[in-house]
């Protein structure tokens, strides 16, 4: 099979799409049984639309592994000990960076140019979180000293935030949300303001998770600007269950990379689509889940306009699930 980042236009990806439906289809044995329940002829699925997403749930009482891979390890979703958590079998790690790697390039930079700061425990914490992983192999792939996690340690990430400023160092910090906030309450707490930050770029990933007051994401975003003293707040949107990542530059606006792709599905007819604009559930192409399943049909609200998408909020009864509960 051809690789999916040399993907280059529309055709690509479709054709891509379609001949990963096929391999996922004879090789994934709970996709199989999926497709047939749902009464489908693999054979007659001739468009990118026709083709069945698989219910996220899945990953949680399931392997989501085709026949011909082994798994090296798995990543595991947050929650609570009374949950039943998502289960991501990986196959192929050496993937998984090179998504992470060629997604962060296309919307933010080369990783090597950055130093990157956490709001986050570190790997050795939660080895089975793909946010952490992730982080943890930017910083390994940016190779700078001043790397870090300090989700414990507000007041020397503050005065190294200061440091790096003045010295006018490019700075990445990643966090969940409520860990920024709890970052920014230390920081008023102590009657101190961040200066100069021109060159820091924070990168939100989402989710309070009953850990603050909820609030709607365009809140969330004006009070990080404020705090940082910086123009736009950037946003990170994936899961447990993808390997690809889709960034928003500012105003809750996602782009995803040209192997990943975004379906808005009517919330009262699963296998239709919603009109442009309008609000529906949130259905992830992800060619990065060879291995695994790259058609997922997630518990997500958004809609879909000029090729870039927004995340609006959860449909109704689905569980609490995402990285702010990493530190619960």
């Amino acid at each position: 099979m051809s690789s999916i980042f040399n993907i280059q236009n529309e055709a690509d990806f479709r054709k891509k799409c379609l001949e990963t439906f096929r391999y996922q289809y004879e090789n994934l044995e709970v996709y199989r049984k999926f497709v047939d329940y749902l009464n489908i002829n693999p054979d007659e699925i001739q468009s990118v639309e026709k083709i069945p997403f698989l219910p996220i749930e899945m990953f949680k009482n399931h392997l989501v592994l085709d026949k011909n891979s082994t798994a090296e390890n798995y990543f595991q979703s947050s929650g609570t000990t009374q949950m039943t958590r998502s289960k991501h079998y990986i196959a192929d790690f050496g993937l998984y960076e090179q998504s992470i790697y060629e997604s962060f390039a296309q919307f933010i930079g080369k990783p090597e140019e950055y130093i990157f700061l956490g709001l986050l425990p570190n790997y050795s914490e939660n080895p089975n979180s793909s946010l952490i992983y992730m982080v943890d192999f930017l910083m390994k792939k940016s190779g700078k000293p001043e790397n870090g996690y300090f989700l414990y340690n507000h007041g020397e990430l503050f005065q190294l935030i200061e440091k790096l400023s003045a010295e006018n160092k490019k700075v990445i910090l990643f966090g969940v949300s409520f860990a920024l906030l709890d970052y920014l309450d230390f920081c008023y707490d102590q009657s101190i303001h961040h200066l100069n930050t021109q060159k820091l770029t924070v990168i939100e990933t989402g989710g309070m998770k009953g850990r603050k007051e909820e609030m709607t994401k365009d809140e969330l975003l004006r009070i990080l600007q404020k705090g940082f003293g910086t123009e736009k707040i950037y946003s990170e949107y994936s899961m447990t269950e993808l390997l690809s990542q889709a960034y928003s530059l500012g105003e809750n606006i996602y782009e995803s990379p040209k192997w990943m792709r975004i379906l808005i599905r009517n919330t009262e007819d699963p296998f239709s689509y919603v009109e442009e604009g309008r609000t529906g559930a949130v259905n992830i192409i992800d060619l990065a889940n060879i291995h695994s399943c790259s058609f997922i049909a997630t518990q997500d609200l958004g809609k879909v306009e000029n090729g870039k998408f927004q995340v609006l909020g959860r449909i109704d009864h689905s569980d609490i699930r995402g990285c702010s509960l990493l530190v619960s």
